[in-house]
């Protein structure tokens, strides 16, 4: 994560030694001689991912750079490429962006984290607990930064208070392990929802992109996916920590009044908190029931199946439908609803072109051929088995993501990766699904996630106690997430190993050069 100066200024260093190789790579390499187009989008990927990296310029400028060079140098029309800005992933982003930050405004998330660290109780354990689920849950349906963010004063007043009972040398240790507790639950929350995490939204729209008669991925889908894994790592994450950084000394449980005392400070519910919450809840069944949900020994039917043109509906209509809801649903203040047209402002744009530079990315890699020529190159993987090829590149997105921005790692993944899976002749899901879940398990370094980022900053842990410990729950990530998709994926989504399905296959003529 990067202070907000940081995302304004410019690094001209940077700039002109992304131009120079932009430039080189135009004029002196040739991927395909027939097709120069393989090469000028090869050049347009290549600068956005080194300025993304090194913010050379504020990342959101970077991904307009498709709507300005794709169109000059002949890859795509201005139309076209314009259009991969603005679609219902986008819509899906800000909906449930308005969402948050309506929970954010009249104070809903502390409440809700304060209460269920009231109802754990005050054991070292139990805060841990407390803590963890608090920090997954609200980062199911919230911004990570921003759980992370609201939750770090919280575990502050918590370790003051042990340290004024037991001393801060008995308390220093729990205390590290507390504080990456709130990281890691943050990211691996994020992954269970499609709102949860960029990366996943990205993945979303991507895959649509790529293979356009591919069946839609829904809400519901996603979490009944995503889901198991999320509670696997937290439980493993809970107890790992809990191990490492237990009190060396039996530290007093703190009395179950020391939360309540915190809760009843912010008073009685208000009437804005009791209306977000029933909108909040409205919103996350609508998603997760939208579409039936098949898990092969049983079927959910989704309502939108009432419905005449049940297909018209997606996820971006429901989040943007409690999106209006929240701006017209009064609060008790006079002639105010529970959002007004300020909190846009707060929406982060930056963000919202970021995800449109990947579409427009992932646009150029297909309709210009490189993604099928990178796919190529790559085959020769396939001596290798599927499970093989699963695991290697989870593991390589994990590494990847720890050092580079996560959203952005994901959008220039995903359209090799998809070029690989139809060379190979393999369900793109199959490598799709862990490639997109591996960039949000990234535990080792501060700069991996916005989370890892604020708890390091907090100036209480050391980077080698995040190394040590998120080298080993990285790993831990790299086998659940290959093993779930292998399994748990196929069911949920319907993949055949042994099949190459129709849609991908269709998707060969588009792409082929």
């Amino acid at each position: 994560m990067t202070s907000k100066k940081s995302n304004q200024a410019i690094k001209p260093k940077f700039i002109i030694t992304g131009l120079i190789v932009f430039f080189y790579i135009i004029f002196f390499v040739h991927l395909q001689p027939e097709k120069p187009e393989v090469t000028y989008t090869a050049a347009i990927a290549f600068l956005m991912a080194f300025w993304w990296v090194t913010e050379a310029l504020p990342i959101g400028l970077t991904s307009l750079l498709p709507i300005i060079l794709f169109p000059m140098l002949g890859i795509l029309d201005g139309k076209t490429i314009s259009n991969s800005y603005i679609n219902y992933v986008i819509f899906l982003f800000i909906g449930g962006f308005i969402m948050a930050l309506a929970i954010e405004k009249w104070n809903l998330h502390k409440r809700i984290a304060l209460k269920i660290l009231s109802i754990m109780g005050g054991s070292p354990f139990m805060i841990l607990f407390g803590f963890m689920f608090s920090s997954a849950f609200l980062s199911m349906w919230m911004s990570n930064t921003a759980t992370a963010m609201m939750m770090l004063p919280i575990a502050f007043s918590v370790i003051l208070s042990l340290e004024e009972i037991h001393g801060e040398s008995k308390v220093k240790n729990y205390s590290i392990g507390l504080l990456l507790a709130i990281a890691y639950a943050c990211s691996v929350g994020g992954i269970a929802t499609l709102v949860g995490t960029p990366p996943n939204l990205s993945f979303l729209r991507i895959y649509e992109i790529i293979f356009p008669n591919a069946p839609e991925i829904s809400f519901g889908q996603w979490i009944t996916f995503a889901l198991p894994i999320t509670i696997f790592m937290f439980w493993f994450i809970l107890l790992f920590l809990y191990l490492i950084f237990k009190p060396k000394h039996q530290l007093k449980k703190l009395p179950k009044s020391f939360f309540k005392e915190k809760h009843n400070e912010l008073g009685k519910v208000t009437l804005e908190q009791k209306r977000v919450f029933i909108l909040f809840v409205v919103l996350a069944l609508l998603w997760v029931f939208r579409k039936s949900i098949d898990l092969g020994f049983i079927t959910t039917p989704g309502w939108s199946l009432l419905f005449k043109h049940p297909k018209f509906l997606n996820d971006g209509t429901v989040a943007m439908f409690i999106a209006t809801l929240l701006f017209v649903t009064p609060s008790s203040k006079k002639n105010e609803s529970l959002v007004t047209w300020n909190i846009i402002k707060k929406i982060p744009w930056r963000i919202v072109f970021l995800f449109g530079g990947g579409f427009a990315l992932a646009k150029g890699f297909i309709d210009s051929g490189l993604s099928t020529y990178i796919g190529t190159i790559l085959a020769n993987a396939g001596t290798f088995s599927t499970s093989s090829i699963v695991v290697a590149l989870t593991g390589i997105m994990s590494l990847l993501t720890e050092f580079t921005s996560n959203t952005a790692t994901t959008e220039m993944m995903l359209p090799i990766i998809s070029g690989l899976a139809v060379q190979l002749k393999l369900n793109p899901l199959l490598l799709m699904l862990p490639i997109t879940l591996a960039a949000s398990m990234a535990f080792m370094f501060p700069i991996a996630t916005p989370p890892n980022a604020i708890i390091f900053g907090s100036g209480k842990i050391k980077m080698i106690d995040m190394i040590k410990v998120g080298f080993f729950i990285n790993l831990v990530a790299i086998i659940v997430i290959s093993i779930a998709t292998l399994t748990l994926g196929k069911v949920i989504f319907h993949i055949d190993i042994n099949e190459f399905p129709d849609w991908a296959s269709q998707t060969i003529a588009v792409i082929k050069p």
